[in-house]
């Protein structure tokens, strides 16, 4: 987080237009694991490269570091 509020990552999954949204790595991580039921080695690609491919998962994944909204006095 930064001074100027949350740094959001948006995750897109294959061909799937809507992002899924979320305010921590610790919380895209724990959704990774969980829902997509990615391995913990899959994930720690995906956060640290921002997008896994086939084959090494079964669809495409990609995270988008979202810029805090610059604050108005």
């Amino acid at each position: 987080m930064t001074a100027s509020g949350l740094d959001w990552l948006d995750l897109r999954v294959a061909d799937d237009p809507h992002p899924r949204r979320f305010s921590s790595e610790a919380s895209l991580r724990a959704y990774l694991l969980k829902v997509e039921r990615l391995s913990a080695d899959a994930v720690m690609d995906l956060l640290a490269h921002g997008e896994l491919s086939p084959p090494a998962v079964r669809r495409e994944y990609r995270v988008d570091r979202l810029a805090p909204a610059p604050r108005t006095p």
